[in-house]
C-alpha cells in the first residue's frame, strides 16, 4: 500500500464501485499529484474506503456525505468498497496507505471491537489512524420474522430463555454491527443462542423476511423499510429515545430491557502521520456535509441524524473511540468470541 499516491488513486478509480463528482478538479495546478502537500490539498481524487459491501448502511452513509464533502474540498471523491473479515481488510489497507489525505476510511463501531475480536489484527486503532470526526450514530432495532410467536420484547426474552437451543439469531457476519448487538442481547439476557452468520445484512434480512431465521438486531438504516412495510415484526429500538421515523416502536427501556442500549457510530479516519492541516480540511468538509439539508433529510428517512458539529472533530472522535475500545473489550471477552 505504500505506493505513490497517483498510482494508488488510479488503481482505485478503476476498481471503485462509484464515483461522486461534485466539482471540477482544482484549477491552476496542472493536475499534479498531491504528495501530502497540505496547501494544495486536494489536487487529485480522494478515495473513501468502506470496509463493507456496497448498499450496506456504512456504504449508504458514506455516499450521503461524499457529495457535499467533495464540493467543499473542490474535487472528486471515489467511494471504494473493500469488504472482508468484519471490516478489518479495508481498515488494514488504509492503515498501511500513504498518509497524504488521499486515502480515507469510513468505519463504524467495529473499529472499537476489532482488537478484542481478532487474535491477529495487524493494526491498532489509536496508533495507526488519525481520527477526522464522527458522522452519525445509527440506532439498532430488534426485529423478528413476521410469524414469530413473541409479541413484545419481554415475551421475546422469556421465549428465548425457554428455547435457547431452538431459536436462531441471525447476523451479517462476525464483527458486523448486527453481530455485536446480538452479543449484547445475549449478555444482557444471560442466554446463549444459535447464531447464524451471513455474508452481509442483505442475505440475513432476506432470510428473516422469508422465515428461515427467527430474529436479529440490526441498524435502522437496514430495517426501517422492512418494518414500515410490515415484512418483519419489530420489538424495540436500542436507544434512549424513540426514532422519529418509527414513532410507534418503543425503546428497550420502555419495553423492559434498559440494559440493552447500543448505537452504531460511524467516523472518518486517515492513516497515522497524515499532516494535521489535511486532517482539519477533511474535518471541516465533514462538518459542512453534516449540516447539508439534503444529508439531514436522507438520514432522517433511515432513522438517524448527523452528529452535532462539536462531535465531527478529531478530538471528540478520538475520545469516543478510546471509550468504546474499553467498553467492548469486556463485553466481547465475556462472550468468549474470538476470531483467528
Amino acid at each position: 500500500m505504500r505506493t505513490t499516491s497517483r498510482y494508488r488513486a488510479t488503481v482505485r478509480m478503476i476498481a471503485a464501485i462509484g464515483v461522486v463528482s461534485l466539482a471540477a478538479a482544482c484549477s491552476g495546478n496542472g493536475g499534479a499529484a498531491g504528495g501530502g502537500d497540505a496547501a494544495n490539498y486536494p489536487d487529485e481524487n480522494i478515495t473513501i474506503v468502506v470496509p463493507f459491501s456496497a448498499g450496506g448502511p456504512t456504504d449508504t452513509v458514506t455516499r450521503m456525505i461524499a457529495g457535499p464533502m467533495a464540493a467543499k474540498l473542490g474535487g472528486k471523491i471515489v467511494v471504494q468498497n473493500v469488504e472482508g473479515a468484519g471490516g478489518t481488510v479495508g481498515a488494514g489497507d488504509v492503515a498501511r496507505a500513504k498518509p497524504d489525505g488521499y486515502t480515507v476510511l469510513m468505519h463504524h463501531i467495529g473499529m472499537s471491537t476489532a482488537p478484542a475480536l481478532y487474535k491477529s489484527l495487524g493494526y491498532k486503532p489509536l496508533e495507526d489512524f488519525e481520527t477526522v470526526g464522527l458522522v452519525t450514530e445509527v440506532p439498532m432495532t430488534i426485529v423478528a420474522r413476521k410469524d414469530f410467536a413473541p409479541a413484545t420484547l419481554q415475551e421475546l426474552v422469556t421465549h428465548v430463555k425457554a428455547n435457547a437451543n431452538k431459536v436462531t439469531l441471525a447476523n451479517a457476519g462476525i464483527g458486523a454491527a448486527s453481530h455485536l448487538c446480538g452479543l449484547l442481547f445475549q449478555s444482557t439476557t444471560g442466554v446463549k443462542l444459535q447464531e447464524v452468520p451471513y455474508q452481509g445484512t442483505g442475505p440475513a434480512l432476506t432470510d428473516l423476511v422469508g422465515g428461515q431465521v427467527d430474529f436479529m438486531c440490526d441498524q435502522t438504516t437496514n430495517t426501517s423499510g422492512q418494518i414500515a412495510a410490515g415484512k418483519v415484526k419489530a420489538y424495540a429500538v436500542t436507544t434512549p429515545e424513540r426514532v422519529k421515523s418509527l414513532p410507534d416502536l418503543p425503546t428497550t427501556t420502555e419495553a423492559g430491557l434498559p440494559q440493552l442500549k447500543v448505537s452504531v457510530w460511524h467516523g472518518l479516519y486517515v492513516p497515522a502521520d497524515t499532516p494535521q492541516e489535511i486532517v482539519q480540511k477533511l474535518s471541516e468538509a465533514l462538518k459542512v456535509a453534516l449540516a447539508d439539508q439534503g444529508v439531514i433529510d436522507q438520514m432522517a428517512k433511515l432513522g438517524t441524524a448527523p452528529v452535532p458539529a462539536q462531535d465531527a472533530t478529531p478530538d471528540a472522535h478520538r475520545a469516543k473511540l478510546d471509550e468504546q475500545l474499553g467498553t467492548w473489550a469486556k463485553i466481547i471477552a465475556d462472550s468468549g468470541v474470538k476470531v483467528s
